[in-house]
């Protein structure tokens, strides 16, 4: 109970900053993310976070490339 409560917070909070999402729909996803967590093992998560740390980089890469094109244009 209490961390479907937490994670309904976290994901509220998190929908404001994102942007895009309501708080109601970060809530709701917050209180899914808790629940499939529990679900999946060590191994899985460790998968879960460095694909999303990798996604990360390649965006950040990728936006830096095309920043630096339009500089180097000019």
């Amino acid at each position: 109970m209490i961390g479907k409560i937490i994670g309904a917070f976290v994901g509220d909070r998190l929908a404001k900053r994102a942007g895009g999402l309501s708080g109601a729909q970060g809530a709701a996803l917050g209180v899914v993310g808790t629940a499939v967590l529990r679900r999946i093992s060590l191994p899985a998560m460790a998968a879960i976070a460095a694909g999303g740390y990798a996604a990360k980089k390649l965006s950040e890469k990728n936006a830096a490339g095309k920043s630096g094109a339009a500089d180097s244009s000019r």
